[in-house]
């Protein structure tokens, strides 16, 4: 689970003082084993830099993927003290984003709507099952808490006989202050692939 993340990233979170990446990224250190204690949408990580290792200590859901491991190290290294700017922005708002989000690194949100179509409710009953707050916006919206600075909503639009169904994730302004773009990307995709698994894929 960890191929994605290349070991100078592990090292340069080693060197860093646990106290202050603690108070960036509102998590906790575990001093005997010099480990990382992170929620990540719901479920809890251990990030051991000293072990070039990421593993999930309490899972209430089925196993987030690789990318979720690779935005775990990112979020700890890159975490501001700041609160949340309380505005919804798309990935193009993004400073880069509109060059960037582009191509290979266009957000995979047709995996939920292919899942989905124009069953709006149950894409909504879903993401209440990952903790979703409601937001009123599309037809329907829902708000996740993916880490503690780093906020993430899921847009859904039903079909109709001129549009076919969509969707689209939303950002707090504020996670460009946290997180590079290509690490957003990582994240966006782990929120498409869990909300688009198949049914017969969850546990």
């Amino acid at each position: 689970m960890t191929d994605l993340i290349g070991p100078v990233y592990f090292q340069k979170l080693a060197c860093q003082d646990p106290q202050t990446v603690c108070a960036r990224a509102m998590c906790e250190y575990n001093d005997t084993d010099r480990s990382y204690i992170l929620s990540v949408w719901g479920d809890l990580f251990k990030v051991c830099p000293h072990r070039s290792s990421v593993e999930v200590i309490r899972q209430r859901h089925e196993r987030l993927y690789a990318w979720f491991d690779l935005f775990a190290v990112h979020y700890l290294l890159g975490a501001v003290d700041t609160e949340p700017a309380g505005q919804w922005v798309s990935e193009k708002d993004l400073p880069g984003g509109a060059t960037f989000f582009r191509g290979p690194h266009r957000i995979p949100t047709d995996l939920i709507t292919a899942r989905f179509s124009d069953d709006v409710r149950g894409f909504a009953s879903l993401c209440r099952q990952y903790g979703g707050e409601q937001l009123d916006l599309a037809d329907a919206a829902l708000a996740f808490q993916v880490a503690p600075r780093i906020r993430a909503a899921v847009l859904y639009w039903q079909g109709d006989e001129e549009f076919a169904a969509e969707s689209r994730l939303l950002f707090d302004q504020s996670i460009s202050a946290h997180l590079a773009l290509d690490v957003i990307y990582a994240m966006a995709v782990g929120i498409c692939k869990r909300l688009g698994k198949s049914d017969t894929c969850l546990r």
